[in-house]
């Protein structure tokens, strides 16, 4: 980049003919744009939904409200809330519903009462909300395994006021091997039962829009299943972890870190200005690929401080720029309040992170 030296680091640096290239092979993998409904919170960027739009991507996941008001101020159209609303959530989507009538809101249940709560309070607003059954196949984390209850509660949708049903969601992120054939392997026996759901409620004469699964790993292999809707979010900006899990996709890194040396403590030492705060940090280390810096390994890592150990440190003074994959994008994006856009080598843009908020205005 020609003008590092006019963009204050820790920073991201995001770069729209990278992103536009991957929306591109997302299409390409997924057959049919109308297949795609990828993942907001990766980016959480109005502008980032603004090449999506250009590219023909209609559908969008999100994980937040702060993400589904984004997105729809943006102008998408179908938006998922992949999150079961509880408590306040759910009167702050139906006003995101009422505000927005041009977008198709839609999101998750598991749980009968919770489904009971939002149809009353959909009712009482005169709204009525699309719902996804989320099913648990196998990561333990949210919705209801495949089976009689799940059909019951697929039931209840159908039966109760103030909803319709929308289909299955069923996320996979436990399903993350490296070789492909193995991988396949596990979505089939992962999968079975949603399959099996599915063709249960179609004998029964219940309404099926549509099913919504995937994560990164398992986009090529579910993008080739007819019927499903493929969410993955990762390859809109890509990291250094997925490109491990994934040695076979070819993305582009869309976005890097811009980092600089603070201090020299010691020989062998570099001092880095990317501490928790500005790199995502739940990872075991390395959580940075540092260009040039391949042999580097983290002594310490702190709220404000990156400490490597390197034998290259003496090519280094106080003040240089590195730059740097993270290996998740996701968190890191969400720490940073804005990103500077780079086109032709120059950062010449400067684009919030409107969706790392809690809170918009709803």
């Amino acid at each position: 980049m020609s003008n590092a030296n006019a963009v204050a680091s820790p920073a991201v640096l995001v770069y729209p003919e990278r992103i536009a290239h991957n929306l591109q092979r997302m299409i390409q993998m997924a057959g049919d744009v109308s297949r795609l409904r990828p993942h907001v919170k990766t980016h959480k960027l109005a502008q980032v939904i603004a090449l999506k739009r250009a590219a023909g991507i209609r559908k969008f996941k999100v994980s937040t409200i702060a993400e589904a008001e984004m997105t729809a101020a943006a102008g998408g159209e179908d938006i998922l809330l992949a999150y079961q609303p509880v408590g306040p959530a759910v009167q702050r989507l139906i006003t995101l519903v009422q505000q927005f009538p041009d977008t198709r809101f839609s999101t998750l249940v598991d749980d009968a009462r919770n489904l009971a709560a939002i149809g009353t309070s959909a009712v009482a607003a005169g709204v009525t909300i699309a719902l996804y059954i989320d099913l648990n196949v196998g990561m333990n984390r949210t919705g209801i395994v495949p089976g009689e209850a799940a059909l019951a509660l697929y039931r209840a949708i159908c039966d109760t006021p103030g909803v319709q049903p929308a289909g299955l969601h069923a996320y996979d992120g436990h399903l993350h091997a490296a070789d492909r054939r193995k991988l396949d392997k596990e979505v089939q026996g992962t999968f079975a039962p949603v399959w099996a759901m599915r063709d249960q409620l179609r004998a029964q004469g219940l309404p099926l829009p549509n099913i919504v699964a995937s994560g990164t790993p398992t986009f090529a292999t579910l993008a080739q299943h007819e019927g499903v809707e493929v969410g993955a979010g990762t390859t809109v900006l890509w990291d250094f972890g997925q490109a491990q899990t994934c040695p076979d996709y070819d993305f582009l890194n869309g976005a890097m870190l811009l980092t600089r040396v603070i201090s020299k403590p010691a020989p062998g030492l570099l001092c880095l200005d990317l501490g928790h705060k500005a790199v995502a940090s739940e990872m075991p280390h390395p959580r940075v690929r540092l260009m040039g810096l391949e042999d580097a390994s983290a002594v310490t890592h702190s709220e404000e401080h990156l400490v490597l150990q390197t034998e290259r440190a003496q090519e280094y003074a106080v003040g240089d720029v590195l730059y740097g994959i993270p290996r998740h994008i996701c968190p890191t994006m969400a720490l940073h309040s804005e990103v500077h856009a780079v086109h032709d080598g120059v950062a010449d843009e400067t684009w919030p992170v409107l969706a790392r908020a809690r809170r918009i205005t709803v």
